[in-house]
């Protein structure tokens, strides 16, 4: 216990009161006091936070109302949101956040160029910097409801005359700018690059060099360039971004996902790219989703299919589809969710007869994940419904589909192992757990290669179910003996 634990007791704490909030968000969890102080412990030196050094002496006396000292309060809300898939702030567990930065958080952010370049700059530098595995200070938060939604739909206002460069000079005007037409495709290419190695090996093997990338391109942006250099430049960071993003997300880090999915959205009315930004917005969705917020999902899907109507792809609006089914499942909607998946389905189908090459941010969208987009849909509609028997058969056909095609998909591992873990959830809402144990140990095998936390997640959380409804059978038994094995809950996302 002692000075290193991070949770010094202040002049105020003699006339402390128990924290009644943090208390029923504890007794809900159904955690230990041990326990929750190992998962701050192992969180805390996630983030680089060494110094902090946490047992349940010191969980006590948080309850008991003691406010710890940053960032244990930024990791009980991270915890607390992933134990009850919703956002649990600092707020609502009683606790005072530190005073926030305009620049490290919030998502009502200048819609201008100069700024955003400048926004973009500051948080990858702050990201790289502190080398803390995401830790970009202790007033990074998750915002949710109207506080995100409002400030998003400036998306849709029309920026006067387009993108701005940087001003130029009357000396810079006359000569080019520095950056070829050679070196823009190479880094165009690169990140087509570092988007196949998400796909192959999960957020955590190279989400810091996206950063760097990123950071690099901001530099280029803040040097004066030709219009149209710019607008390609603006493009590359917004990809850069929202993937920056998508790896943070994947590997746990919320509040540092969503803030780089704004900066990517800003990027993208930059680049005039509409398509592109509801790109984005399906990324930010498909977070709230994970997170338990579905109207706020359906709300981020809703304005990426409005800004986006005119110019999207087949292939993009049946991926859009395929969301906003999501959303409606999450809220318990069948029909406008089946309708949803019927529009995915139709849409996907006119994709071939598109006239133009589809942008590489969207090549994922296969046959196979519109499949598996749509069983989890209905997989989700299951749960929603108290278990249902008939909204799992609708999914089990259309996930073993989504399966077969993954598995002859060496590119896409994380969506492979995704898929496999999802056929095994439809398998014990049908309840056949030697056919879930099954899948879910040839997830394990790919989850041992790829570095997903999110992956990692969803397996431990089937298990979970199946020793909650079948734990006396042999081979749920073994399984969680090779979950243990495989992966041990001391490994540390990346």
């Amino acid at each position: 216990m002692g000075g290193n634990s991070g949770s010094g007791t202040t002049a105020a704490s003699v006339d402390k009161r128990p924290n009644e909030l943090l208390n029923s968000w504890f007794v809900r969890s159904g955690w230990s006091k041990g326990e929750l102080a190992r998962q701050v412990n192992r969180r805390a030196r996630q983030l680089g936070a060494n110094h902090i050094s946490t047992d349940t002496s010191r969980v006590r006396r948080w309850l008991d109302g003691e406010n710890p000292r940053e960032p244990i309060p930024r990791i009980l809300s991270e915890l607390f949101s992933e134990r009850f898939g919703c956002v649990v702030s600092v707020e609502d567990l009683g606790l005072r956040a530190a005073r926030q930065s305009p620049s490290a958080t919030g998502v009502d952010l200048p819609w201008t160029g100069p700024q955003t370049v400048a926004l973009l700059s500051e948080f990858s530098r702050s990201d790289l910097m502190l080398a803390r595995r995401g830790f970009l200070g202790t007033s990074l938060v998750l915002t949710a409801g109207p506080s995100l939604i409002e400030p998003l739909q400036r998306w849709l206002v029309p920026s006067p005359g387009g993108p701005q460069p940087p001003p130029e000079s009357a000396a810079d005007s006359r000569r080019p700018g520095r950056l070829s037409r050679p070196e823009l495709e190479l880094l165009e290419s690169t990140t087509v690059m570092f988007r196949q190695w998400d796909a192959q090996c999960g957020g955590g093997l190279r989400r810091k060099a996206v950063v760097g990338q990123l950071h690099e391109v901001t530099d280029l942006l803040q040097e004066p360039q030709p219009e149209a250099t710019a607008r390609r430049l603006f493009k590359v960071a917004a990809e850069l971004a929202e993937l920056a993003g998508w790896m943070s997300y994947d590997v746990g880090l919320q509040p540092t996902a969503q803030k780089y999915f704004v900066l990517a959205l800003h990027a993208a009315k930059e680049a005039g790219d509409k398509p592109l930004g509801s790109y984005i917005l399906s990324s930010m969705s498909r977070q709230m989703i994970h997170l338990g917020r579905p109207d706020d999902a359906l709300e981020l899907i809703h304005l990426a299919q409005y800004g986006s109507r005119d110019c999207a792809s087949p292939r993009t609006q049946s991926m859009l589809y395929a969301m906003e089914a999501r959303a409606y499942a999450n809220m318990g909607q069948p029909g406008k969710c089946k309708r949803a998946v019927r529009m995915a389905e139709d849409t996907f189908a006119e994709a071939d007869e598109w006239d133009a090459p589809d942008p590489d941010w969207i090549r994922f969208f296969s046959e196979a994940e519109l499949y598996g987009e749509n069983s989890h849909s209905f997989r989700d509609l299951a749960y929603v419904a108290g278990r249902s028997p008939t909204y799992a058969s609708l999914a089990e056909p259309l996930m073993r589909k989504a399966v077969e095609l993954f598995a002859k998909d060496a590119e896409h591992q994380r969506s492979y192992a995704l898929n496999l873990i999802g056929m095994a959830t439809v398998h014990l809402l049908r309840g056949e757990p030697e056919q879930s144990t099954v899948l879910a140990s040839e997830a394990m095998g790919i989850a041992k290669k790829v570095r997903s936390e999110r992956v990692n997640t969803r397996i431990r959380k089937t298990v979970d179910s199946a020793v909650r409804e079948h734990g006396d059978l042999a081979v749920v038994v073994d399984l969680t003996e090779q979950l243990a094995v495989d992966l041990p809950e001391t490994a540390e996302a990346v």
